[in-house]
């Protein structure tokens, strides 16, 4: 059995007092990458991970983090761990 791959990408709307601070807490989580942020608190991460359980965890920590507003799910996809580490040789 082949191991999973997840990569989740994200909206994350959050106070615009919140940015800073918002965006040291989601460097902080396992797996997130801050692709972009507004100074309106508007963030495009991505989120990866070797099981949908942890992507849905990194989702409601970030949901829960104070400041922020919601989340908005925009693109999962779900690829072996073969196809991950022959991707990475392409590159």
């Amino acid at each position: 059995m082949s191991k999973e791959f997840h990569i989740t990408s994200l909206v994350v709307h959050a106070a615009s007092k919140s940015v800073a601070d918002i965006k040291q807490r989601l460097s902080a989580l396992e797996g997130a990458e801050i692709h972009a942020v507004t100074d309106e608190g508007k963030f495009v991460v991505t989120l990866e991970g070797e099981t949908q359980r942890s992507i849905l965890d990194n989702v409601e920590a970030i949901n829960a983090l104070e400041g922020v507003i919601n989340s908005s799910l925009i693109y999962h996809q779900v690829d072996s761990e073969e196809q991950k580490s022959e991707e990475h040789h392409e590159h």
